[in-house]
């Protein structure tokens, strides 16, 4: 699955580990450049949803997001980057069908 990145920072940290390890911490950064991994690996984020990670949709003022667990209670936030979003006739998203996300966030939304 391709991968953009809203954040400079974050960019900057996905392609140097040494930098995102000074930043986050040895434990995040880890889990930061493994759930990347696990995104660009799959073809869809179907692929996704039941592997480690617990990649899940956000619901609440964060519908429309996705997220996964990097170290608690931190969560790397994405969101599908698709014109349209492919959904269906209830307005669920698609996830057979999204084949890019953009990373918006490490956050703790809790």
């Amino acid at each position: 699955m391709k991968i953009t990145f809203a954040d400079k920072n974050l960019e900057k940290l996905s392609t140097d580990y040494n930098k995102c390890r000074q930043k986050m911490g040895d434990k995040r950064a880890k889990q930061f450049i493994t759930r990347l991994n696990t995104l660009r690996d799959a073809t869809t984020l179907e692929d996704v949803r039941n592997l480690p990670g617990r990649f899940h949709e956000l619901t609440g003022n964060r519908k429309g997001k996705w997220g996964c667990d990097l170290d608690h209670p931190y969560r790397l936030v994405f969101i599908p980057y698709e014109t349209p979003i492919p959904s269906n006739t209830d307005g669920q998203y698609v996830w057979l069908e999204i084949t890019s996300v953009e990373v918006i966030e490490i956050v703790d939304y809790h």
